[in-house]
């Protein structure tokens, strides 16, 4: 696989995703898949997690994808600083955790990498899509028929949150998301409903959304990419 993450025009930037990658075939055109190529495209080779109900699906499907590493930690704030200090070292890290009790555990990390302006990329298993709007209290919630709560406490220490509980608009929200955390070295919030990810759609299988990223992050990816080659 080539994993050349994007050129570098005169203006010092890198401005897209890289576009060499085969066409995926249906069992690759996953909601989960493509969510770990897209890691993989932006230099992510190790993905810290701690897994739960929500995010079981998701998370085997971040371990079928050759380019990535994943490392279940103890906790969530673990994740989370180990996030922080894989983009310290590499220029973008991310995390995979639960529904709101493991979204409430990992804040406090996101807080330090959007204090720190780290593009760490925070991905939480979510209700299952038909959950939302039923008025059901689910668990690992606060008892109430609002799933918002997690979303709202992410809103003050991420650049982007992006909800993804149906199909149709989940290419386009996962690569703002990915693509706003590396133009704004900020972290973003990701949620996954957790019946969706090995559900195989048509917009998976199109080329990234277009990024630009910070100068100083620059060196960083072409080392990942030599690394690569």
């Amino acid at each position: 696989m080539d994993t050349t993450i994007g050129t570098l025009p005169h203006n010092g930037f890198v401005s897209t995703l890289q576009t060499s990658l085969p066409l995926c075939n249906a069992a690759d055109s996953t909601l989960g898949r493509h969510l770990a190529r897209r890691l993989v495209q932006i230099g992510v080779s190790d993905v810290f997690s701690v897994p739960g109900d929500f995010n079981l699906t998701l998370l085997d499907h971040l371990l079928a994808e050759p380019g990535l590493n994943l490392i279940g930690c103890c906790n969530e704030l673990n994740a989370g600083y180990a996030a922080d200090g894989f983009a310290r070292s590499r220029g973008v890290g991310a995390c995979v955790v639960t529904f709101t009790v493991g979204g409430l555990s990992v804040i406090n990390a996101i807080a330090g990498a959007y204090s720190e302006n780290l593009p760490v990329i925070c991905i939480v298993g979510g209700p299952n899509s038909n959950d939302y709007g039923t008025n059901r209290i689910l668990h690992h919630t606060i008892g109430l028929p609002d799933f918002s709560q997690e979303l709202r406490c992410f809103q003050t220490v991420t650049c982007y949150q992006a909800v993804v509980n149906n199909l149709e608009d989940a290419h386009e929200l996962i690569d703002n998301a990915i693509s706003t955390a590396l133009k704004e070295s900020k972290p973003v919030y990701i949620s996954v409903s957790c019946n969706l990810p090995a559900i195989p759609h048509p917009t998976f299988s199109r080329e990234p959304v277009p990024f630009s990223i910070s100068p100083r992050w620059v060196w960083r990816l072409q080392w990942k990419q030599q690394q690569s080659s």
